[in-house]
């Protein structure tokens, strides 16, 4: 029976069509410093070539744990030979050094006295893929543990958060079985960052020059320097950003990079909520438990209606960006105000400027509040007129169109609207002169965006989106932690981020 040593946290999953290709890959994660590889030998142009491959590999780094795959068509892997063709194949990766195999359970169920052969030189690791849903995991877990393996890999596809709930609890409910539990898609992404650090043996990345093998992989140095998957303990405060889109998204590069400096065990992911799941998500949330959580488009007026107690502020604005739980209960307050008063306020006196809000979502309407109770002038321009008015209504701001905002001239201009954010880049709502001397533009992704290259270019005086984002991200850490942010160590990430090019720190997954 082979030696059954611990397995590193981070399996590297390479699949590529050449060996040459592969090879390349591979070398490269163990230049980073990652020694648990997986060799998809079935994405092979010749996947019975795999085990010279793996040979040669080891011969040049012995101290890796070569993982081999050989998925047939049938099972959604790219092998088109029989079950026993693919356990010959197996077989030999196994004579070449693999010291894993990673078995699907249709496969297994077809060949249970060849696989303990297998398993006599290697571990096997019997694995269930489901690529259109979470169904109920118990029953593929008992399934699965009639027939002996080293490990059991259950990979399913979540629909929505509570999906995700679902397989964390089978962790958690299971701690003295050897399970790799984890969910694809970009909605699964926080099982790839949980599931080790709740006693699942390992978690699977992509490779960082390359795409991964499944949705929702990202690169081993993301898990381990943004998420720190290496330090992150079974009993870390968990806490996220909830949006749609979620990709764009910096918070999380900016607040773990918080809980580092401060040396926390906390983790913050982020978490792709569509409009219609936000009451699941609060299934999920509750369950987990989440501590709490950043709020953004399209939910930050919606949220309300999910929370036990908001601050009279946000109540009036109708809008949280921050919530967090506290004996149990949902609370939720909006440090946007601080994001847009405190840059605001370095330039003007806001109880004597005219400023011209563009929105009418939440954002918007965090600004338009916290300005009028400044004593500032406001007026208000979106795509939807019966918003305008409805929120001038609200808090004493002039209602306008389009064409009439843009004729007049105000002290300072707030773009709140998701025009011009990534991925829609090239997107403005304004076009022409732009009627303010101040242009203060929320959208901080990118840091450029088209309205601050036009208003550079006529001369006016810009605020970046990054300078709310942070201060209202410093608030939050506070908030959430009741330790002072760590300024800047946040800065910095942002930085990284957007200047960079680390957006990875965001959360790029394959797709």
């Amino acid at each position: 029976m082979v030696e059954r040593q611990p397995l590193p946290r981070i399996c590297v999953a390479l699949g590529f069509s050449t060996t040459e290709k592969l090879i390349q890959a591979a070398r490269a994660e163990v230049e980073a410093g990652e020694n648990f590889l997986e060799f998809r030998v079935d994405y092979l142009n010749n996947p019975r070539g795999g085990a010279e491959l793996i040979s040669r590999f080891l011969r040049g780094h012995p101290d890796c744990t070569v993982l081999a795959t050989c998925r047939r068509h049938q099972n959604h892997g790219k092998f088109n030979g029989s079950v026993n063709e693919q356990l010959q194949v197996l077989a030999a990766a196994v004579e070449a050094g693999a010291r894993a195999v990673d078995v699907e359970i249709e496969t297994a169920e077809s060949a249970v006295e060849k696989l303990s052969a297998l398993r006599e030189r290697s571990r096997l690791i019997l694995s269930y893929h489901n690529f259109t849903g979470t169904p109920a995991l118990e029953t593929v877990l008992r399934r699965m543990v009639k027939i002996p393996a080293d490990a059991y890999k259950l990979v399913t596809t979540a629909r929505k958060p509570s999906d995700v709930l679902r397989v964390l609890t089978l962790v958690k409910a299971h701690p003295k079985l050897p399970l790799v539990l984890l969910a694809m898609g970009e909605q699964g992404f926080a099982t790839r960052v949980l599931s080790p650090c709740f006693g699942g043996l390992f978690t699977y990345a992509a490779p960082s020059a390359a795409e991964g093998t499944a949705a929702g992989q990202v690169s081993a140095k993301m898990l381990r320097s943004v998420y720190r998957i290496d330090r992150v303990t079974r009993a870390a405060r968990i806490y996220g950003v909830i949006a749609d889109p979620v990709r764009h998204s910096i918070s999380p590069a900016v607040q773990n990079r918080a809980f580092q400096s401060r040396r926390l065990d906390a983790v913050y992911l982020p978490f792709r909520v569509p409009g219609p799941l936000l009451k699941d998500f609060f299934t999920f949330a509750g369950g987990l438990p989440l501590a709490g959580f950043s709020v953004t488009i399209p939910h930050k007026q919606k949220v309300l209606r999910y929370l036990d107690y908001i601050d009279p502020l946000s109540r009036r604005i109708g809008a949280v960006n921050t919530v967090w739980r506290k004996a149990g209960k949902w609370r939720g307050a909006n440090t946007d105000v601080e994001g847009i008063l405190g840059p605001l306020a370095r330039h003007l006196r806001l109880s004597k400027a005219s400023i011209l809000v563009a929105g009418n979502g939440g954002a918007a309407r965090s600004a338009a509040f916290a300005l009028a109770d400044a004593g500032a002038k406001v007026a208000i321009v979106g795509r939807n007129p019966d918003r305008v008015r409805a929120l001038g209504k609200a808090c004493g701001a002039e209602p306008l169109g389009k064409e009439e905002a843009q004729g007049r001239h105000f002290d300072a201009l707030i773009h709140a609207t998701p025009l011009g954010m990534f991925p829609h880049v090239n997107e403005c709502f304004f076009d022409g002169a732009l009627p303010a001397d101040l242009v203060f533009d929320m959208v901080y992704n990118p840091m450029e965006t088209k309205l601050v290259r036009l208003a550079r270019q006529q001369g006016k005086e810009v605020i970046l989106g990054t300078q709310m984002f942070l201060a209202q991200a410093e608030r939050q850490f506070e908030i959430w932690t009741g330790e002072s942010a760590p300024r800047a160590a946040m800065q910095r990430a942002v930085t990284d981020a957007l200047v960079h090019g680390t957006a990875e720190a965001a959360m790029e997954v394959s797709p």
